[in-house]
């Protein structure tokens, strides 16, 4: 079969398609995803994001890989809502350790409203710092995706996990409509989306492709496409199942990046279990984005020390951050958020409180 032009942004690739893809010589398929790598990227730039947890534990879905739910007993404890200043103050630490993307996670299938006015505040003084917001939190409403954005947030982070096929093996609890309902509202309010899935849950080969399948038919595609490589969490109903082939891994990537030819194709999730060689691999395939920092969530990662050794070794550089903003401006925006919050000496009441106190309604 003919393969599509390397310069070609589809919506509407076929299934068939798609497999002739993964089944390409292992070098042909590396080949072609850097030809369009480098057509619409710096091949050797890497969107560098930190991600925090800001809410841990106590989660009502039932997703088979996360050690969050509380389906079951991974001794992952609930932990609050962290408060403004301290995410803020991580917020900082990671701007200086080079990265130009903020991410915060909270472990809800939905906010509340005095849930996300916390989350709110956090946008715009992580904003006001000269750093890209990303958020998860679950799905979210029309009213809730447009007050995020009001605030300022850049991306929404909402994976779709896996294929339609195979979600009900994974998850019981939400829909796949309900993900792609989300993913449309943030959309709808001017977000910029990061969606994908994780490979290594016991998924066939097909059901890979036509994961890409759902994430290449949005229009426009995602602006970040997280490939994550399961982490088996024992607990878990995935802790046994066998592992995943890094070639096969690194061929989802390869696939990924012909399939979005201008999204950010993010190696995530499974990077402390990566060998160089097949993170090296992965971004040869086309991978220009990564996690930095110990910790995803609750599941480990490779220490800021490794990630610039193995930067230095390859020749990669991180990403330039495209915030317009100047420094003094940014801190300027911070210092009168800070003095708005003492002012109104409302912050501490209503603000911070413990997120965890009131699980049994979030369903």
């Amino acid at each position: 079969m003919t393969l599509a032009s390397p310069a070609a942004i589809r919506h509407d690739w076929h299934l068939d398609e798609i497999e002739a893809l993964f089944a390409l010589p292992f070098n042909d398929l590396l080949f072609q995803a850097q030809q369009v790598h480098r057509q619409h990227f710096d091949a050797n730039a890497v969107q560098v994001s930190t991600l925090l947890s800001i809410k841990t534990g106590a989660c009502p879905e039932d997703c088979k890989y996360c050690p969050q739910s509380g389906h079951y007993n991974t001794g992952l404890g609930k932990e609050k809502l962290l408060e403004i200043e301290k995410v803020v103050a991580q917020a900082r630490d990671a701007k200086a350790a080079g990265a130009s993307r903020f991410c915060m996670g909270a472990a809800w299938r939905s906010p509340r409203q005095k849930d996300l006015d916390v989350v709110l505040e956090m946008v715009r003084q992580v904003k006001s710092l000269g750093l890209e917001t990303c958020m998860t939190l679950g799905m979210l409403d029309d009213e809730q995706a447009q007050q995020l954005s009001t605030a300022g947030l850049d991306y929404y982070n909402h994976n779709l996990d896996t294929s339609p096929e195979y979600y009900g093996e994974i998850i019981t609890t939400r829909s796949y409509d309900e993900r792609l309902e989300t993913l449309a509202n943030v959309r709808g309010a001017g977000m910029k989306i990061c969606s994908g899935g994780i490979l290594g849950m016991g998924e066939a080969p097909r059901d890979r492709a036509s994961m890409l399948k759902q994430l290449a038919s949005l229009s426009p595609h995602p602006e970040s496409v997280p490939i994550n490589m399961l982490v088996k969490v024992k607990g878990t109903p995935l802790e046994d199942v066998d592992d995943l082939d890094p070639i096969d891994f690194v061929r989802a990537i390869a696939v990924a990046r012909i399939m979005m030819p201008k999204s950010h194709v993010r190696l995530s999730a499974g990077r402390e279990l990566m060998s160089d060689s097949t993170q090296a691999l992965a971004f040869i395939a086309g991978a220009n984005s990564i996690f930095y920092g110990d910790k995803l969530l609750t599941t480990e990662n490779p220490d800021v020390l490794r990630d610039r050794t193995l930067f230095d070794k390859l020749g990669l550089h991180p990403e330039e951050n495209r915030m317009c903003q100047d420094e003094a401006a940014q801190e300027e925006a911070l210092d009168a958020s800070l003095r708005r919050q003492a002012i109104e000496r409302k912050v501490p009441q209503e603000l911070f409180y413990d997120a965890t106190a009131e699980t049994d309604d979030i369903a």
